[in-house]
């Protein structure tokens, strides 16, 4: 048997998916410690099912993209605006604090204050999918935790655009001489912070002037098919463009997500 197929990888998790995740819920400790554990079994690790990580992380990615899309979609405009001052005021002293802490922890442990910027921004941030997991299960997300944690998380999303796109400009080790980058990564740092932040503008103005008219014309056709087709293709689409430019899929995950979510659109039956 190809251990390396599609299928068999597929069965291989959703079998440990199947027996790790109920197990987990049973004994209280909920659905995202059974699939971490599901993962540590299966993985070179464990009991070696699965043994090249790298080769998943692209679906895996595409996973949590999508996933977050989908959150995305189920966002209230209006509920956000009265957030607003949570998630700028909550999330922005969150990741400040977070940050610079962790930045003067590297930075006392004898790290270069640029590399240890980074660090300390980057150990800032958490995952929105596991929290936002974890407070459903445990039926939190309405509460007032519940809105307070996820204006924290909104705001991470958010700042992880800047982030990646400043970290260039720290760069502190020199390119390899014998390293042929393509692409935005052969720029110089400040040309890739400027191709990132044309990237982001470029993607808000194509959600301002032509998602909507797009998606009301595809609504028109009365074909579910096809409007999931085009959801598909706007995700993978932005995605492709944040990859161009050196950043994460995730980096415009939820954002895209309200983007789509707001236009109030679908097909009609």
């Amino acid at each position: 048997m190809n251990h390396d197929s599609f299928l068999f990888q597929a069965f291989i998790f959703l079998a440990a998916a199947l027996i790790s995740v109920p197990i987990a819920k049973r004994l209280g400790l909920g659905s995202v410690l059974g699939y971490l554990v599901a993962g540590v079994a299966i993985g070179p690790f464990g009991l070696k099912f699965l043994g090249d990580p790298e080769s998943l992380m692209h679906a895996s990615e595409f996973g949590v993209v999508m996933m977050l899309f989908l959150i995305g979609l189920e966002l209230n405009p209006s509920l956000l605006w009265r957030m607003r001052t949570a998630i700028l005021g909550l999330g922005g002293a969150q990741v400040v604090i977070a940050g610079g802490a962790l930045s003067l922890a590297g930075m006392a442990v004898g790290l270069d204050w640029r590399v240890a910027l980074v660090v300390g921004f980057t150990l800032s941030l958490s995952s929105t999918a596991i929290v936002l997991q974890s407070l459903r299960e445990r039926g939190l997300a309405q509460a007032d935790a519940g809105r307070a944690a996820f204006a924290v998380l909104l705001f991470q999303d958010i700042a992880v655009i800047p982030m990646l796109a400043l970290f260039p400009l720290l760069a502190t080790i020199p390119m390899a001489p014998d390293a042929h980058p393509t692409g935005v990564a052969a720029l110089p740092g400040w040309m890739q912070t400027v191709a990132v932040f044309a990237a982001v503008a470029l993607v808000v103005l194509i959600g301002r002037i032509l998602i909507r008219p797009i998606f009301r014309y595809i609504a028109s056709t009365n074909l579910n098919e096809i409007f999931t087709a085009a959801a598909l293709a706007l995700v993978i689409g932005v995605a492709l463009l944040m990859q161009s430019v050196g950043l994460s899929p995730r980096a415009w995950r939820v954002r895209r997500g309200r983007g789509a979510g707001r236009q109030r659109i679908s097909p009609r039956a």
